[in-house]
């Protein structure tokens, strides 16, 4: 009994690893796309079927984090850039109301210098 799987195994094997390339590369791509396949017989077996689960569940979880990223986040952020620019256009608004800069009253407490800046006339900022 034990004879005849190992010979089984050894012959899957040395066939396997008998075929041409070309002839593998398209069973390795189906097994590696799409539906997972059925265990039958001597692959049927535990670390198999955890491999399979897995594999699964990997999917799975990819799955939910593709659509959480494209139907959730992308949506979030628009929705926050349109606050953004909303909240800075009303912030603007303000300034309308206001007089402008050069007429407004300049108080003590106000551009207070310690020191000359070291660039141009030492009273200007860069702004």
């Amino acid at each position: 009994m034990v004879r005849q799987q190992l010979s089984q195994r050894v012959s899957a094997l040395t066939t396997r690893h008998a075929l041409k390339p070309s002839l593998r590369n398209p069973v390795q791509k189906r097994l590696a796309s799409g539906e997972m396949p059925k265990l039958t017989g001597a692959a049927d077996n535990a670390f198999n079927r955890e491999r399979m689960a897995v594999k699964q569940h990997a999917a799975a979880s990819s799955d939910l984090w593709r659509k959480l990223s494209l139907y959730v986040a992308i949506p979030s952020l628009i929705l926050a850039a349109l606050n953004a620019k909303n909240l800075w256009d009303e912030h603007w608004e303000h300034w309308e109301h206001l007089p402008p800069l050069e007429e407004r009253v300049e108080y003590d407490y106000m551009n207070i210098r310690t020191k000359k800046f070291f660039w141009g006339d030492g009273d200007k900022t860069l702004l």
